[in-house]
């Protein structure tokens, strides 16, 4: 008996040493990448839509057939070139012909989706891996249609290699820092015009003719917009050794909300006489052009957006004269989203397809190429979500939609006599789909709130799995061996009758006749979502946390994707009032949760969560016994003037909006302990939204701890920062809510 007794206790132990070291670390999720999931990232359909290429540890470019996956060529491997310039690359792209390559090396990163490289040019008929320029680096290279050319910036003008002769030619003169920009977005327009879901955002401002025969570009006129000037001191990670006694600083182009923007200016450039001619956009010098576009005949199609962004004209220019005239507008009693940039689509007849919230929901429409509305291409009460594009042969349209839950997205089809439409996507949570040049395979992306990433393989005709390219087993196998908890869905009905979207995670252990202090998490900026049956970042923070033994909460409020147009857009003029409105609301109902400790409830937020998390703790006064703000807004006077003004209009018709619903204006209010956080180099939400509200807060008597992250950006990232914060913030939680 005795015996037994001993092996029972040396069992029970084993298992608790076991449980022990399948604890979830911060290491775990901030350094070694142990829950990191795979992807199947840089896959890039050939011209031929059978075949597809891959970039394979930065030297090799490899070509594979959709329907066996099997290698079918090496398009290059620079680490067997004989005098080989390079050693790798960071990424690449083939001309049109499919004869050369572009390689991006050396990137080194200006803002978000900027960035500065030296581009190599490798010619597989040739045989040569060549230099774009000699003389610096370059920014935003692209091939012309016909792959004889390839334009790019250096030092804000733009220049044209001739690949044929190898000779090169400068199409501006007039580039300067602060002051003229030649085919590359300014700050405001790259961060907020650009398209998220493509890989490069949007980091060049110019588009060659489908002919090669003109390459369009804006020109931005930065002299009149005001200067923000962002310190940097020596530091570490980079060291700036220069300045270790005197600190130096980055001044850049920013407007804020109500202040000048750049004046742009539509260009059209003619290879063969090498002249750049002005094109007409109007009388109206404060307005936005946020994409130029070709039509297949060769029209250049300029799209022009006013300050207020509620009325965007199409015009249509002919690149010779630069005379232009008006093809459609598409109007909004609030705000035109910026999804319709991204979708505007033209096909090969010259017709386009553009996706609207004209009837209160997201939907796709077709017009011709004159601007003639044809009509709807989708309808009913869903949000479309991306449009994928249409295949001529067998005249269907593919698209993605949040068709069966506001918290799922799946992809479908629909034919030009709409008889013909269905669902593709079988499985039930998160869905995106890449289909080749012409439309014969797909790749389907699907994640859900407890599978990661599942990348596999589709022939579109039979809608036939040909094989998965990616299940991280691995990853599922860690995650259930370590019983990691899981999301849990959730919804409540607010005082006003409104019904919110939310997810919970428990702790492991959990134990309902117990109570547990209670973690909110939430960002709640406008067409965002956080609550959605995906894998998001997986298993993070979160998951730490709910393991340390606190209820992790996420309520999506109005404002927030996928549930129409007026859920999403009744924060208008007003930003943060229904949004903070309704976490409070969703703290009171954890409250009246059994297993809730209501004395002890914390929230955090970053960037607009941020600005989220300071609101929302000044109205919910005592209910919130914690709160963290990372990079927060505190005023959206601070912030730039596309995003606020898309929004909010302008602070001097709308004084109210901005004011009533600032932090800054309410910091007395605050009663919970607050932890706020920024990075000294936020180049987006500048610290001063920090410096400002701490110092709101000094002279209202509210106590608090701050943090600054010596030259970090927004991301406060970088050497040992990630781990710093997340340990910073960690303690503070536990110190005060268990």
């Amino acid at each position: 008996m005795k015996r037994i007794l001993i092996l029972l206790l040396i069992a029970v132990a084993f298992s608790l040493a076991a449980q022990e070291n399948s604890k979830i670390t911060l290491e775990d999720i901030f350094v070694k990448g142990t829950f990191r999931a795979q992807t199947v990232d840089g896959l890039k359909s050939m011209n031929d839509g059978m075949h597809y290429t891959t970039m394979e540890q930065g030297v090799r470019i490899v070509k594979y057939s959709y329907k066996t996956g099997e290698e079918v060529a090496v398009l290059l491997d620079v680490s067997k070139l004989e005098d080989s310039p390079i050693s790798s690359f960071q990424d690449y792209e083939l001309s049109e012909d499919e004869t050369k390559i572009l390689l991006t090396t050396n990137k080194k990163e200006i803002y978000r989706h900027s960035f500065t490289a030296q581009y190599y040019v490798w010619n597989s008929v040739t045989e040569e891996l060549t230099a774009l320029s000699d003389d610096g680096p370059q920014q935003g290279a692209i091939f012309s249609p016909n792959g004889d050319r390839i334009a790019y910036v250096r030092n804000n003008n733009i220049f044209i290699k001739n690949l044929k002769f190898g000779s090169t030619s400068q199409a501006t003169f007039d580039g300067e820092k602060n002051k003229i920009i030649n085919g590359l977005p300014d700050w405001v327009y790259e961060e907020e015009f650009g398209d998220f879901t493509a890989p490069t955002g949007f980091n060049r401002s110019m588009w060659w003719s489908p002919n090669s025969e003109f390459l369009a570009y804006v020109k931005f006129d930065e002299s009149e917009v005001p200067e923000f000037s962002i310190p940097i001191y020596a530091g570490m990670a980079p060291t700036h050794e220069e300045f270790k006694l005197y600190p130096g600083e980055n001044t850049y182009k920013y407007p804020k909300a109500g202040e000048k923007n750049s004046t742009v200016q539509v260009m059209s450039y003619e290879i063969k006489t090498k002249m750049s001619i002005p094109v007409s956009i109007g009388e109206e010098t404060n307005i936005y052009i946020p994409r130029l576009k070709w039509t297949p005949e060769n029209d250049l199609v300029v799209m022009r957006l006013n300050r207020w962004q509620n009325q965007l004209d199409v015009l249509y220019a002919n690149p010779y004269t630069g005379e232009t005239r008006e093809v459609m507008t598409e109007k909004n009693a609030r705000y035109i989203d910026v999804n319709f940039l991204n979708t505007f689509t033209y096909l090969d007849n010259g017709n386009f397809v553009v996706l609207s919230e004209r009837n209160g929901w997201s939907h796709l429409f077709l017009y011709d190429k004159e601007g003639i509305e044809i009509g709807p291409i989708t309808e009913g009460n869903f949000d479309v979500t991306a449009f994928y594009g249409y295949d001529p042969d067998k005249e269907v349209y593919y698209y993605q939609a949040a068709a069966e839950s506001p918290l799922q997205r799946e992809v479908y089809y629909i034919g030009e006599d709409k008889e013909e439409r269905g669902k593709i996507s079988t499985l039930e949570g998160t869905n995106r789909a890449d289909f080749s040049a012409n439309f014969s395979y797909y790749v389907n992306y699907y994640n859900s709130a407890t599978v990661p990433n599942y990348t596999t393989l589709h022939e579109t005709k039979k809608n036939e799995q040909l094989r998965y390219l990616q299940d991280n087993t691995v990853l599922k196998n860690t995650v259930k061996s370590m019983n990691i908890p899981q999301k849990e869905f959730f919804t409540f009905t607010t005082s006003e009758g409104l019904e919110l979207n939310g997810y919970m995670i428990k702790p492991a252990d959990f134990d309902s006749s117990k109570k547990y202090p209670v973690f909110m998490t939430q960002y709640s900026g406008p067409n965002s979502q956080s609550v959605s049956d995906s894998w998001g970042r997986g298993v993070g923070w979160n998951e730490y946390l709910a393991q340390e033994g606190f209820l992790v909460v996420c309520v999506d409020p109005r404002g927030t994707a996928a549930r129409g147009e007026d859920f999403r857009k009744v924060t208008y003029m007003q930003l943060g009032k229904y949004e903070s409105d309704d976490q409070v609301e969703a703290a009171k109902y954890l409250t009246r949760l059994p297993y809730v400790d209501a004395e002890n409830i914390a929230i955090f937020g970053w960037s607009y969560g941020g600005f989220m998390t300071l609101l929302t703790m000044e109205k919910g006064g005592d209910l919130f016994k914690a709160g963290i703000a990372v990079a927060p807004v505190t005023s959206w006077r601070f912030y730039d003037t596309v995003y606020t003004e898309r929004y909010m209009r302008t602070p001097q018709v709308n004084a109210e909006g901005y004011d009533e619903n600032s932090p800054l204006y309410h910091a007395g209010d605050i009663k919970g302990k607050l932890l706020i956080i920024h990075g000294s180099a936020d180049d987006n939400v500048h610290a001063q939204n920090t410096y400002e509200m701490t110092e709101k807060m000094v002279q209202a008597g509210v106590q608090f701890d701050m943090a600054i992250y010596t030259n970090r950006d927004h991301g406060i990232r970088g050497g040992n920062t990630t781990m710093h914060l997340y340990t910073k913030m960690t303690n503070f939680l536990k110190d005060l809510l268990q």
